[in-house]
């Protein structure tokens, strides 16, 4: 059943009276009714809207209602009355293909149900699309010129430094300035980002957020950053998930900020970590292990997840991943919150779990069969060679067990993982639906900062970009993590 949604209005550069509004709106009902043969409608209106954006009460009900399914059709007198900005215009336009909306414009003669109006279309978004890319390289070539005169582009500001607002640049913060030189000196006298953690912590002093927590990534992080010797470094990181750029895209100013540690201090310390640390980023990104059971092993012990990392290499040139108590590792052995230094390696530890998850399938079948019961299930799960040393099963786990296979009836192990598998791909879609608008967001700001007649502070939009960021970065981090969950149970199938 064919429905339109017919859309008028005059904005504030025209006059607004009863007759332009009812002469649009008897044109459309006429070239629905004897043209389309469309006789069921509803008319939008907005009288007084200027183009130049979205926010229109009429034109919002509208994309309410076609995000509803309501309509078939859209019908317009021009295309400027729907929008004056390409970028929206486009937006709209892919909304409407998605939601199988033919979009008419009477005075164009622009029909996307006809081959000629869907060219003509795309010929438009061809162009908004351009000015999308300009936009976003002259937000670019901005940032670029700011951080080259030295002015402070909106990161969070570094430890040891406070923002100032009026000249736009940073200044020294006394307590913190105390605590960045206490890392490279400690760093200088031990040689070890674990150390300098149980120094920080035993010292009680804190983050830049307050935290008494420290990691060695934020140690490291803190050390290899140039801005305390002075040097302002930016464009070095993509956005997402932080790869670092190529050196040749990196705007380095120096002498941009006052020098917190010296010149020579903060080379003797890099030359350090790099001899320190084990092969460049580079190899280290390309010959990247994947660590099949990380984040899901726990320590007997302190009940902290284990750590992944590559172990030696083997004659056939397999390299299995090793796991150790995380407390354990990232500490010296004299400070470890754990005494549990012990690691399993992958090569028992792959046969041990692809065994118990064997012994599981056989023993729902017993259960099912109601052929043992849940005293029994304990011999029956820790059957075979790889199983010669467990004491046990803990009572609690072993009723859990018993329970969820009870209670899972028929379903195989496979249905119920493919029903988690679901919930995991409604999750994905809701994160992904979420960034998108976060992206339209940034898309929009930078259209309100550049474009805007009242455009905004370079501050305040420098300020709304990094939230904006921020939160985009956040879930592609929670994006990451239900792939990686979900590679994961592959494995397992």
């Amino acid at each position: 059943m064919k429905r339109a949604a017919i859309y008028t209005r005059v904005s504030t550069h025209h006059q607004i009276d009863k007759d332009s509004l009812s002469f649009q709106q008897q044109e459309l009902e006429n070239y629905s009714k004897y043209v389309l043969g469309i006789d069921d409608f509803e008319v939008f209106s907005d009288a007084g809207y200027s183009g130049k954006n979205t926010n229109r009460p009429g034109y919002q009900e509208m994309i309410t209602k076609i995000h509803n399914n309501e309509f078939t059709h859209l019908l317009v007198w021009k295309i400027d009355r729907i929008s004056r900005n390409l970028i929206d215009f486009a937006k709209m336009y892919n909304e409407l293909k998605n939601y199988k909306v033919t979009f008419v414009s009477k005075n164009e003669q622009f029909d996307t149900s006809s081959a000629m109006g869907e060219a003509m279309l795309k010929i438009i978004l061809v162009f908004a699309e351009l000015e999308r890319n300009l936009a976003s390289e002259r937000v670019t070539s901005i940032m670029i010129d700011r951080a080259q005169k030295g002015l402070w582009n909106g990161a969070p500001t570094p430890l040891g430094y406070d923002y100032d607002p009026d000249t736009q640049k940073l200044t020294i913060n006394a307590d913190e300035k105390t605590r960045v030189k206490f890392i490279f000196n400690q760093y200088e006298k031990y040689g070890s980002t674990s150390e300098v953690k149980y120094q920080l912590e035993s010292s009680g002093i804190k983050t830049k957020q307050g935290a008494s927590h420290w990691t060695t990534k934020t140690i490291s992080q803190i050390m290899r950053n140039p801005i305390y010797k002075g040097t302002y470094r930016y464009n070095y990181r993509e956005s997402g998930r932080q790869k670092i750029k190529d050196k040749e895209e990196w705007v380095l100013v120096e002498d941009c900020f006052p020098a917190i540690i010296s010149n020579e201090q903060w080379e003797k310390v890099n030359q350090r970590l790099t001899k320190n640390y084990k092969g460049s980023l580079t190899n280290r990104e390309r010959n990247k292990n994947t660590h099949v059971f990380s984040a899901i092993i726990k320590c007997p012990i302190c009940n902290q997840t284990l750590l992944a990392s590559p172990g030696a290499k083997r004659k056939d040139g397999y390299i299995p991943s090793i796991y150790k108590c995380r407390n354990y590792s990232l500490s010296k052995v004299k400070h470890s919150k754990c005494p549990h230094n012990n690691f399993i390696s992958e090569v028992n530890l792959g046969p041990f779990i692809l065994s118990y998850i064997a012994n599981l399938v056989k023993a729902k079948e017993l259960i099912m069969d109601n052929s043992i019961s849940k005293q029994e299930l304990q011999s029956i799960l820790t059957q075979g060679k790889y199983f010669k040393e467990v004491v046990g099963i803990d009572s609690e786990s072993l009723n859990t067990t018993y329970n969820i296979i009870s209670q899972s009836g028929n379903k195989t192990f496979f249905e119920i993982k493919k029903e988690e598998n679901q919930d995991n791909n409604l999750k994905l879609d809701n994160l992904k639906k979420e960034k998108q608008k976060y992206e339209r967001a940034l898309s929009r700001l930078e259209d309100l900062y550049l474009f805007s007649e009242d455009a905004m502070s370079k501050k305040d939009y420098l300020i709304k970009k990094k939230d904006l960021q921020d939160k985009i970065e956040e879930i592609n981090d929670n994006i990451f993590d239900i792939n990686s969950k979900s590679q994961l149970s592959k494995s397992f199938i």
